[in-house]
């Protein structure tokens, strides 16, 4: 369908490319295409951030970084949409949930500010240096943040109109952690019909390397598909060529 007098779109990129991945290759066309980045803060990703002072190992989080990157900059180069999630709440934790919600007693942020009470309304707080995305990755003005409150960014966000408006059907994820918010966003996006693939290296998870494996696992498996960063940026480059 035409817009109104007097607009006119730039011709969208449609040559497609083929996607290297697990179980087998994808064809994806650019223009459809959507680079999702996860919940890439100092809070998961910076020593001292939650993560790191909860315990879980982040020895691998800078080559993340990097990658996603290198990621985000040959997606942005292809015409991809780029869209940060960012996780976390209001100072006063309204949006954590009280008691009475499963967030309060599973996430692991609120449970160590509560056994840490000094570090009370530091973590995940909106406007603070834990929440804020990594120096490293700051969105380009092109770049969409969607603000989430649990570990799904499909859940109560506006993520699912802004990809239909832009004509997306495939989304490539990266972020951390692979295990939690990466697979829950991720399954969220299968249920509703998106076509999903994580890049592998450019993820993290929290936990031990077991957790890396299953989450990916599951991807493959039943959810989705796997590619790397090398094969990500080597197919879009050569279409774009």
């Amino acid at each position: 369908m035409d817009g109104p007098a007097g607009y006119a779109p730039e011709a969208p990129r449609r040559a497609p490319f083929i996607l290297p991945a697990r179980p087998e290759a994808l064809r994806l066309v650019a223009a459809e295409t959507a680079l999702i980045i996860v919940d890439m803060q100092n809070a998961y990703a910076s020593p001292g951030g939650y993560i790191d002072i909860a315990g879980f190992d982040i020895s691998g989080t800078s080559q993340v970084i990097a990658r996603i990157g290198t990621v985000a900059q040959t997606a942005r180069a292809a015409g991809m949409p780029v869209i940060f999630f960012q996780n976390g709440w209001d100072p006063a934790y309204a949006e954590a949930g009280g008691p009475g919600s499963p967030n309060f007693h599973k996430s692991n942020a609120l449970k160590t500010m509560r056994k840490q009470p000094e570090l009370a309304g530091t973590l995940l707080s909106k406007g603070g240096w834990d929440y804020a995305l990594v120096d490293a990755l700051k969105p380009e003005p092109a770049d969409l943040v969607v603000p989430k409150t649990r570990y799904s960014g499909f859940f109560n966000t506006n993520i699912d109109s802004l990809l239909r408006a832009r004509g997306i059907r495939n989304i490539v994820f990266t972020g951390i952690a692979t295990n939690v918010c990466v697979e829950s966003s991720l399954r969220d996006a299968f249920h509703l019909e998106y076509f999903c693939v994580v890049l592998e290296d450019a993820t993290h998870a929290a936990g031990p390397d077991f957790a890396q494996k299953a989450a990916i696992y599951n991807i493959e498996t039943f959810f989705g598909w796997v590619s790397t960063t090398a094969d990500f940026c080597g197919a879009v480059g050569q279409a774009a060529g």
